[in-house]
């Protein structure tokens, strides 16, 4: 392998990201998004970051994938950076479901394909969108190495025990029902950067990480693996989001079937974009929510307090799972910039010696730090996630094996 860099894809229904990255100093060569593809008023937002110069925008008609992997590719090589430099090792894509089989990053190839098809069915927003830019990709540059990176991955360490629900297994197994997780990258990214933070190995410590974004999830992390994790056979299961509901009682389903006369759909819809804080408040955005708190809204400040519940709640519960906690790290988002969530998430725990000292907690920064009082049994770490350095990181230790 002669090339150094790796490009790092994460494709939406209507949404082209993406990065290019130098692994000799895991620097960032160039950034970018294309938005609303498909559309008469797409959008493309492109960083030059090596050349420290300003973003440039374009707006106009990008039919498809296709013309907007080829649109990322012209405004790279106007930086020197084409897709068609030597130096490009491989692309990356991150792949949200990767099911039981895919355990580990993958070279892409016509079988692999095949999979990530089959599983359609347990993620039907994500994987098509996310084959898409696979294939476009590989239609591009047939001869380089792309490798998928599964987000479902890093959870697949769970013990039968975590990853089962209590049903028929047979039913189970033949329909692939069990709790797979979610936000992997970020989940081992964080996981491993708080380790290093605590000047620890990965495997000498237990984490408990808290991804808080739009979407959210917990995992309890032993020893650098994955034990358990709040989300499920889908991304609705666990923590209150921005606009999905998370743990609820499956029977509200049933109730709202048979007598609020709900379809399937309806209730999908209700249930994955009409809940969580949007539902609570009609806002999912932090920072709104914080001002219309400190202006007495009393719909904000419940649905707030409902967030912090539910999320105090996984914290005790990994507590319980992992036995022993070195550190509760905070991360994307919402973790990574709303001080009074964190404070409130460990508001009461005092006694599993976990705390927030106000000053530090108040620090806004873009590097990992503690926020926790110097005496505190169990670290609390803001530690900013960076999930296209993990997919690039995996990316080219996997090319670099097979070369």
């Amino acid at each position: 392998m002669t090339g150094t860099r790796v490009l790092v894809l994460n494709s939406g229904s209507s949404s082209l990201k993406y990065q290019l990255l130098d692994m000799r100093d895991s620097s960032r060569l160039a950034a970018g998004l294309v938005e609303r593809i498909g559309e008469q008023t797409c959008r493309l937002k492109h960083t030059p970051l090596a050349a420290g110069g300003d973003a440039r925008e374009a707006d106009g008609p990008i039919a498809d994938h296709d013309a907007a992997l080829k649109a990322v590719a012209q405004e790279l090589a106007r930086d020197g950076l084409g897709l068609d430099s030597p130096d490009l090792a491989a692309i990356g894509h991150r792949v949200v479901h990767g099911g039981m089989f895919f355990t580990e990053p993958t070279v892409i190839d016509d079988a692999v394909i095949a999979e990530i098809e089959r599983l359609i069915p347990v993620a039907p927003l994500h994987n098509p969108a996310n084959l898409t830019g696979i294939r476009t990709a590989r239609a591009l540059r047939p001869d380089l190495p792309q490798v998928a990176v599964f987000d479902t991955a890093f959870h697949t360490t769970m013990p039968e025990s975590a990853a089962r629900y209590a049903i028929d297994p047979r039913i189970a197994d033949r329909h692939r029902i069990r709790r797979y997780g979610f936000h992997g990258t970020s989940h081992a990214y964080v996981s491993r950067a708080t380790a290093e933070l605590l000047g620890k190995a990965p495997e000498d410590v237990n984490v408990i990480v808290l991804h808080l974004g739009n979407g959210a999830s917990a995992s309890a992390v032993r020893g650098g693996r994955c034990v358990d994790t709040s989300m499920g056979l889908t991304p609705l299961e666990g923590l209150v989001m921005g606009t999905r509901s998370g743990d609820m009682d499956p029977a509200v389903i049933f109730h709202l079937a048979r007598v609020g006369g709900m379809s399937m759909d309806e209730i999908d819809t209700l249930l994955n974009k009409r809940s969580g804080l949007f539902g609570l408040c009609g806002d999912n955005d932090m920072r709104e929510i914080r001002r219309r708190i400190d202006e007495g809204d009393e719909a904000a400040a419940l649905a707030f307090d409902i967030y912090v519940h539910r999320l105090k709640k996984y914290i005790g519960a990994y507590y319980a799972v992992l036995g022993t906690v070195d550190a509760v790290a905070f991360t994307a988002g919402v973790g990574e910039n709303a001080a009074p969530v964190r404070e409130a998430a460990v508001a009461g725990l005092e006694g599993l010696g976990l705390a927030v000292d106000p000053g530090r907690n108040a620090v806004r920064g873009d590097r990992p730090r503690i926020v926790s009082p110097d005496a505190a049994r169990v670290a609390v770490a803001v530690v900013p996630t960076d999930e296209e350095l993990e997919i690039a990181t995996q990316t080219y230790a996997l090319v670099g094996k097979n070369t």
